[in-house]
């Protein structure tokens, strides 16, 4: 490609003043990392592809199926048919888009063990998970690297974004001190969300990405923005440091307890079944209150200390103590996946 082709494709935005051509250059020589392609991942990586950002890393544990596909940008019908790797599905349809661009494709579990590896060298990371044992696994390596990253979430029609800039603003152990327990949140799964809230926030993702890239720190949007797209209403809330007498244990005591191996909920293949059990840590929920919101995503069988739910991609009995076995594979990675989606970590 020439060089006038290089600069045709990008000059309605280098056009545009807060970003410039010094600012695109900042973007050919970036590396994002994008950490779930589900529904925020696909439009962040797409816009961040077509911005011509230099290197794209995507990471996803997940398989494409037809509940995706209202919300998740990068996935066809043929992606679902074939239960395709997210991450490789997405990869290939982006490649296509701009060939400058070098994407790499790894499907894998992030966790204590691989996180290093996954995101060394990142210049931004770009959050797409769905749960906040994730969410502050990537908090953890970020403050303690610097290496800046964005926050986004998405649940019905609410959605809410937050960047960190290590050492410079709140972090998310500063908002959220600890990990909410297996089922205390509502998932996508069980309570809904809507397509377009999605691709709001992770919009607003990819822009802060962007201008971090570029070199544009100052612009960065600080707080965390919450966007409530059915009833029309947003709001930019001041987040500061948690320091004093209760100072945050991540961006100022800097203990990264989730860098530790044995933090993430153990999944290990049970011997001659296909079938897998997921223990996190030990809490206590209510089976009929799960099975209360599972109603309409299969069939559930409610029985004393458990509950069961059969959908077209697995079987899941959870019981009480939070700990389940998930039959219909064999793949710890994929296991912790539906239960995620299903009863939340």
């Amino acid at each position: 490609m020439s060089t006038h082709d290089f600069d045709a494709r990008y000059v309605r935005q280098t056009r545009f003043a807060g970003l410039d051509i010094d600012g695109q250059a900042g973007l050919s020589r970036g590396f994002a990392v994008i950490c779930g392609c589900g529904a925020l991942g696909t439009t962040a990586a797409n816009l961040l592809v077509r911005a011509g950002v230099g290197r794209v890393r995507i990471i996803d544990r997940d398989l494409v199926d037809w509940t995706n596909l209202h919300r998740q940008v990068l996935f066809d019908e043929d992606d679902a048919r074939q239960a395709r790797p997210k991450a490789v599905a997405a990869a290939e349809k982006l490649r296509a888009v701009n060939s400058q661009v070098t994407i790499e494709a790894l499907t894998a579990d992030l966790s204590a063990t691989n996180v290093a590896r996954l995101l060394h060298g990142a210049g931004v990371v770009v959050d797409g998970t769905d749960n906040f044992e994730t969410r502050f696994l990537i908090n953890d390596y970020c403050v303690r690297e610097g290496i800046p990253w964005v926050y986004g979430g998405c649940l019905e029609a609410e959605g809410r974004v937050m960047t960190i800039l290590p050492g410079t603003t709140a972090c998310l152990a500063c908002v959220v001190p600890e990990c909410p327990p297996p089922a205390s949140v509502p998932t996508c799964e069980t309570a809904g969300v809507l397509g377009p809230a999605v691709g709001v926030v992770a919009s607003w993702q990819a822009g802060e990405a962007m201008k971090i890239l570029a070199g544009k720190h100052q612009d960065v949007t600080r707080g965390l923005l919450v966007f409530e797209l059915w009833q029309g209403r947003v709001r930019q809330i001041a987040v500061e440091r948690v320091v004093g007498q209760n100072p945050c244990r991540a961006c100022v005591r800097r203990e990264f307890s989730f860098l530790q191996s044995g933090r993430q909920a153990p999944a290990f293949t049970l011997c001659g079944s296909n079938a897998v059990q997921v223990s996190p840590p030990e809490t206590q929920l209510d089976p009929a209150e799960m099975a209360d919101r599972w109603k309409g995503l299969g069939k559930i069988s409610l029985g004393e200390g458990y509950v069961r739910i059969q959908t077209s991609e697995c079987e899941l009995t959870l019981f009480s103590d939070g700990r389940a076995i998930v039959r219909g594979t064999k793949d710890p990675a994929l296991a912790r996946s539906w239960y995620s989606r299903l009863v939340g970590l």
